[in-house]
C-alpha cells in the first residue's frame, strides 16, 4: 500500500469494497487507486479531483 500526498492510496488489486449505502463496487485491475480526497465522482475510485488546475496564464484554481 502507498500513498501519495494529497492524492489516492494505491493498493493492489483485485479489490472488492462497500459503499456506505451498501452497493458492493469491485475492481480487477492489478493496482487501484483509491479516492483519499472524496471529490472523486467515481468514488471510491480515484478521478484524479485531487489535482490542482491550472490556467495558461500561469495561475491556478482549486476544482
Amino acid at each position: 500500500m502507498w500513498q501519495e500526498p494529497g492524492g489516492p492510496m494505491l493498493i493492489e488489486g483485485p479489490v472488492e469494497f462497500v459503499t456506505e449505502d451498501g452497493k458492493v463496487v469491485r475492481s480487477d485491475r492489478p493496482v487501484v487507486a483509491v479516492c483519499t480526497c472524496r471529490r472523486s465522482r467515481l468514488y471510491p475510485f480515484c478521478d484524479t479531483s485531487h489535482r490542482r488546475r491550472h490556467r495558461p496564464d500561469g495561475s491556478s484554481r482549486e476544482p
